[in-house]
């Protein structure tokens, strides 16, 4: 195709435009009965009926899809991002119901990409928004609270129980109740840092609490965001907390938000608390030794008769040095003698590379590793 014949964009938007008026099709209109088209129904030489479009695609999952406005991010990227605010609901629940002294869960329920737009649009009015600053990325975030939530918080924290629920929630917070908040926001942003810290140093911070949407435009209305939504529930109260983050601003970081990255950050890198420990722990680390004098290989039968005075030769010479093991690896040369009544070896020349050391460092950290995990799980 020359280049004089390349359409242009408005050109091509008014094609779409066009194919979807035709494509158009008014299910909510009751289909005529057969006997009042005959002619219809001939000159279609017994062919499907008009409707066998639409039962071909009957019982089936569609999804829309907008090619003027594709999605941001992959399969892969959303399935990290669950992965990431499913640790962070684990912690946020252990935090909230030590905090309100009850019983609190938190888990995803989703995981949608859409415009900011029509996020905004399902967000009731009043509602509780946190403004998040995501430093070190370029922007803000939204976390938002159902009502229902934020009021049995509030009622809780100020010692109410079961059936003491305040009945106005479709009000603005009080001073009082939104310092309460607050913190307990600040302790949901401790749990997001953490939750966040295998793909990046977050350090988010409350900026300010809204209550009326309208007046939170934190990007343009056409903006794609991707949308975490999570079941949350405290005692027998039940809402939806959502946790709306711009596109835009996770691009720095969107080729670290897959599946490969995040096992293989999980399973090689250690934290700096992790690193910490390890030098605390190292001095204090017990290993068990053992002194191997040699080898050799008896048959069975031999073994099942030895007896007090039998004598065994092994393969290492009467000048030969010992071998010193450390956690069952060779690591040294040595030599047999006395130190005072006991028996004692001293050590010659190292058996090894620093291969064993490095070795040692992959176990002890593994062990740090699970003992991190095993805690975890107690909390």
């Amino acid at each position: 195709m020359a280049e004089d014949e390349v359409l242009g964009q408005d050109e091509i938007d008014s094609l779409l435009g066009a194919l979807s008026d035709e494509e158009e099709v008014d299910v909510s209109a009751e289909p005529e009965p057969a006997a009042a088209q005959p002619a219809e129904t001939a000159s279609a030489g017994g062919g499907a009926p008009a409707d066998s479009k639409q039962d071909k695609f009957a019982g089936r999952d569609i999804k829309e899809y907008n090619f003027k406005r594709p999605d941001k991010f992959s399969k892969d990227q959303i399935r990290t991002l669950q992965m990431v605010h499913e640790s962070f609901a684990r912690t946020t629940t252990t935090d909230l119901s030590a905090q309100l002294r009850s019983l609190a869960s938190l888990t995803v329920a989703s995981v949608d990409q859409l415009s900011y737009e029509e996020f905004m649009k399902v967000v009731p009015s009043p509602t509780t928004l946190g403004i998040i600053d995501m430093d070190p990325l370029d922007g803000k975030a939204i976390f938002e609270m159902d009502p229902v939530l934020v009021f049995e918080i509030v009622d809780r924290l100020f010692g109410g129980g079961e059936g003491t629920r305040q009945p106005d929630i479709d009000r603005e917070l009080t001073d009082i109740e939104h310092s309460v908040i607050e913190r307990i926001y600040m302790s949901i942003l401790n749990n997001l840092r953490e939750s966040w810290e295998d793909v990046l140093d977050l350090h988010p911070r409350l900026e300010q609490i809204e209550s009326n949407p309208q007046f939170v435009q934190i990007i343009p209305p056409n903006d794609m965001v991707v949308l975490i939504t999570f079941d949350t529930k405290i005692g027998d109260t039940e809402g939806m907390t959502n946790f709306c983050i711009p596109y835009v601003i996770l691009g720095p970081v969107i080729n670290k938000l897959s599946a490969t990255f995040w096992y293989g950050s999980s399973a090689h890198e250690l934290s700096d608390s992790q690193v910490k420990m390890l030098e605390e722990k190292i001095d204090y680390v017990q290993v068990p030794v053992s002194v191997e004098i040699g080898r050799t290989e008896i048959e069975v039968q031999d073994f099942v008769n030895l007896q007090e005075g039998d004598v065994i030769k092994l393969d290492t010479g009467m000048e030969e040095p010992f071998t010193f093991n450390i956690n069952g690896k060779p690591k040294y040369n040595c030599k047999p003698g006395y130190r005072g009544k006991k028996l004692a070896v001293q050590i010659i020349e190292p058996k090894t590379e620093d291969e064993f050391v490095a070795t040692m460092m992959s176990d002890l950290k593994e062990h740090i590793l699970e003992e991190e995990s095993t805690l975890e799980e107690r909390r």
